[in-house]
């Protein structure tokens, strides 16, 4: 297996020719919940674990309990790249991402699905998420659906700039085209590349909210390092895809945090040390695809506090 994997276990089920991608990390209990609530789902998708180096026998105890899942152990942890690896043996058109914690909800693959095959031109489904054990809605699903992007008449769900890597549904080919998610962002807000590249090569995205991810958030997750992730990943993507005036802006938001934060002061030291890696790969879109992510900066920027104050909730306690 390329990328340092090495397959564990096969599964000849293909159900609807949608396949799961279960990303995961030093979480065995988490997954293996996980994996209980897709197993049962009644499209039998075929379900890839992409173990990212775990230390705590997770590949082992998912061949134990479930032997028919898929089991693909990367030799480091590659954060969110070691979905690429996952996506690319997938042998099924469409591929259902899900992190540990997250898991699609009966009927929802098969909406998802479907409303790809009714529209060849969309790439991404990003799933209406439910979190905890009420079910209250991610805030995110708000500023999706509410999406001020033009939308086509004919399309089930709201035009979208962005995804939730946890809760959609991606067409194989389409991702795999762009490149897929870029292993130096590791992980926090990693989408947005993938996403500008998807619409810049023609590709639609849409909110699908007649879909459901059910999110239990875990204790075990590294707040600081996420947020630190989040301003370095920002700044990466503003140099590298954005015209100069409109990364100049993002930069100078970034330093008016930086004052407040000191996990945003050790992003933004971050972003500039990768300055001449990031320079390198430097591709700006085309003022069609700017034009649609200025409409959407306002919602970005209050999508952005939102992510930090949950991640300042959460457990401080690894990654």
């Amino acid at each position: 297996m390329t990328e340092g994997g090495n397959l564990h276990s096969s599964s000849s089920r293909h159900g609807n020719g949608v396949t799961v991608v279960v990303l995961t990390h030093n979480r065995a209990q988490e997954v293996l919940r996980t994996i209980g609530h897709l197993v049962r789902l009644p499209e039998n998708p075929t379900i890839i674990v992409m173990d990212n180096a775990s230390s705590d026998g997770t590949s082992w105890q998912i061949a134990d309990r479930y032997p028919s899942v898929q089991v693909l152990r990367m030799d480091t942890n590659m954060g969110a790249a070691a979905r690429n690896a996952g996506i690319r043996h997938a042998t099924t058109k469409y591929v259902a991402l899900c992190d540990d914690d997250t898991w699609w909800t009966e009927g929802s693959l098969g909406s998802a699905a479907d409303a790809m095959d009714r529209h060849a031109h969309v790439a991404v489904v990003t799933a209406r998420v439910l979190v905890g054990a009420d079910q209250h809605e991610d805030p995110t699903c708000r500023a999706m659906a509410e999406s001020p992007l033009p939308r086509s008449a004919d399309l089930p769900g709201p035009a979208i700039l962005g995804f939730l890597a946890g809760a959609s549904m991606v067409r194989r080919s389409a991702f795999l085209q762009v490149g897929g998610f870029e292993p130096r962002f590791f992980l926090g807000g990693e989408e947005a590349l993938v996403a500008y590249d998807l619409i810049e090569a023609g590709w639609s995205m849409l909110y699908l909210a007649d879909a459901t991810v059910r999110h239990m958030p875990s204790p075990y997750r590294d707040a600081e390092l996420r947020r630190r992730h989040l301003v370095r990943n920002a700044l990466w993507l503003a140099w590298m895809r954005r015209p100069y005036a409109s990364a100049w802006r993002e930069t100078r938001r970034t330093l008016e945090r930086v004052k407040r934060d000191p996990a945003a002061r050790s992003g933004f030291l971050e972003a500039m040390r990768g300055l001449p890696w990031v320079l390198g790969r430097r591709r700006a879109v085309s003022s069609r695809v700017e034009t649609l992510i200025r409409m959407l900066e306002p919602a970005s920027d209050i999508h952005r506090s939102s992510c930090v104050k949950r991640e300042a909730l959460k457990t401080n306690r690894s990654v």
